[in-house]
């Protein structure tokens, strides 16, 4: 098989202290690939550092919110400064701030999604993802190429009941890779997304049983993903062997979308 080129690479992932981007940086540095975690918290960040070594690889912690662009600025100094180069970058910083547009009862408005939860989610989930790209993407020209990968999402292809904020910006993921890999590609730079489905993470452990068996029941393999397998998708489109593939959309999703 054809080596993946990933050892020595320097790979940063956004959100990569917990659920899939854990995994994701742990997916790298088994290809002995340096990883950079940028996250809002550091909580754990010494843990993963740890097992990011363990696995073979570099880690590197460092603190940003991705939706105010001198913290991206700053993040990507200081991972220049400790590895000289960035190679990848994996966008999957992401929140969710559910509510319905506007939700009507007894023939009144008994709510609406609020100007806050509106610009929090577009603000980390689209936003950060424009912030993150505009400071790396130098670099990446600098050093003759690069790999962007966006977390999109299957709710981005048929919509979610309260999810208004969290589609839009998944779906101008879309929008955002296919341009970004027209205009990048001359400089040899891939850019590609990532349509993960249900996946097993901290965030769906808590929803109710009845909720989270309606999606599995709805997912044609009849279960949900694990964040190691989204891990191998974004791992497989930034190594060489995924070298022709550029402004594609991949959906690991065990079906869910035609299944819907």
């Amino acid at each position: 098989m054809k080596p993946s080129g990933l050892q020595d690479r320097v790979v940063i992932v956004t959100g990569g202290l917990s659920g899939i981007g854990r995994a994701v940086a742990l997916g790298f540095a088994e290809e002995r690939a340096r990883v950079a975690c940028w996250d809002v918290i550091d909580d754990g960040a010494a843990d993963l550092m740890e097992e990011i070594g363990r696995r073979g690889g570099e880690g590197l912690f460092a603190g940003v919110d991705v939706a105010h662009a001198e913290s991206v600025r700053n993040a990507t100094r200081t991972t220049l400064s400790r590895f000289g180069r960035i190679d990848v970058l994996v966008n999957n910083a992401g929140i969710v701030r559910d509510a319905q547009l506007v939700k009507w009862k007894n023939g009144s408005l008994a709510g609406e999604m609020s100007d806050e939860q509106w610009s929090d989610v577009v603000g980390v989930n689209l936003s950060g993802v424009f912030f993150c790209a505009r400071a790396v993407v130098p670099h990446m020209i600098a050093n003759g190429g690069g790999v962007i990968l966006n977390a999109s999402s299957i709710v981005a292809h048929y919509g979610n009941f309260a999810q208004s904020n969290y589609t839009a910006a998944k779906a101008g993921l879309i929008a955002m890779t296919k341009t970004w890999a027209r205009e990048l590609g001359r400089y040899g730079i891939r850019v590609n997304a990532v349509a993960p489905g249900f996946i097993a993470t901290r965030m769906v452990g808590s929803m109710p049983d009845h909720v989270r068996q309606a999606m599995v029941d709805r997912t044609p393999l009849g279960r949900a993903g694990t964040p190691e397998e989204v891990a191998e998708g974004y791992v497989w489109l930034a190594s060489s062997r995924a070298s022709f593939v550029n402004g594609a959309l991949l959906s690991i999703d065990g079906g869910l979308v035609i299944g819907t």
